[in-house]
């Protein structure tokens, strides 16, 4: 009986022992498993717009390089509200992310956004538009002024000097509408004679109004420059409507426009790589996370696109 204790108590024993080096492996696993997730980089991007091709390639780029490295990303609409755009961030602060991508609505209003997230500990990175009034980890964007100078000069070429043209302005406040304007004035003022400058919001629809509006206090314009290609795109159906031939040139070079320009309904369109800056928001975004240094500006390439 004394023997059948004893065996009762080593095999008590060698269990116990067993449990606490399963326990111990399992407690030693843990903090490892544990420093991954703490590794995870989180990411918000906070889009103007999903309601334009432009920001829909810019977003897909940056998913695809954020399933490629293994970053948590969320996106955000702002659907061209700059009030919404705040809230959206304000939602993104409170998760605690570790970057914030930004392309502004308004490149005034987002400074506030832009405070608020660099008192939370949060990088900030704007893309295709800056912030103005606040500073900036990165600004990764095309350079809209020469891009839209690109596009004046051939609009001169196209039309010849003195020949009346007319512009369609971006949202106003947009770094991109800004840019874009006095990339244009820089090549057109005392050059051609631009009748009516007039915001069209980056939209296609507002593009087609506002150009029947100026064909009909303007019958005589030959060409028109829009601040990217949905205002373009907007003034062709316009100037079809109205029977007019008119030397039309966006901003962007979507899918749409350049089957345009090809079509001959459109005399060019300025290139950017929107899936390249949203690829490299988030390339930059991980540098940043990881406490790495990186270029305060990332110019993106222009050229012009014609038949």
């Amino acid at each position: 009986m004394k023997k059948l204790l004893v065996l009762v108590l080593v095999l008590t024993l060698v269990l116990s022992l067993g449990a606490c080096a399963k326990k111990t492996a399992e407690t030693t696993a843990s903090p490892a498993a544990t420093g991954a997730a703490e590794e995870s980089i989180t990411v918000g991007l906070s889009v103007s717009t999903l309601n334009n091709p432009f920001f829909v390639t810019l977003v897909d780029g940056a998913k695809a390089k954020a399933t490629e490295l293994g970053v948590d990303l969320t996106v955000v609409d702002a659907n061209d509200d700059a009030a919404k755009q705040a809230n959206d961030i304000d939602d993104l602060i409170s998760k605690k992310i570790d970057v914030l991508v930004v392309n502004p609505v308004d490149s005034d209003a987002i400074a506030a956004s832009v405070t608020a997230a660099k008192k939370a500990g949060i990088k900030v990175i704007a893309v295709d538009r800056a912030v103005n009034g606040e500073t900036v980890d990165c600004q990764i964007a095309s350079d809209n002024v020469m891009g839209a100078k690109l596009a004046g000069d051939y609009l001169v070429e196209l039309v010849g000097k003195g020949a009346k043209v007319a512009e369609l302005q971006g949202v106003p406040g947009a770094s991109a509408a800004v840019d874009r304007g006095e990339g244009f004035h820089q090549a057109v003022d005392g050059v051609l004679d631009v009748v009516a400058s007039q915001t069209a919001n980056f939209n296609r629809a507002e593009g087609l109004t506002v150009m029947e509006n100026i064909l009909q206090a303007n019958g005589d314009i030959a060409g028109v420059f829009a601040h990217n290609d949905e205002m373009a795109l907007g003034a062709v159906e316009a100037a079809a409507a109205a029977g007019k031939e008119l030397v039309i040139i966006g901003f962007d070079a979507t899918d749409d426009a350049k089957a345009a320009v090809e079509a001959g309904t459109m005399a060019a369109t300025v290139a950017q790589q929107p899936d390249l800056m949203g690829s490299t928001a988030i390339e930059t975004a991980v540098k940043l996370a990881k406490g790495e240094a990186v270029d305060a500006s990332i110019p993106v390439e222009v050229t012009l696109i014609k038949k």
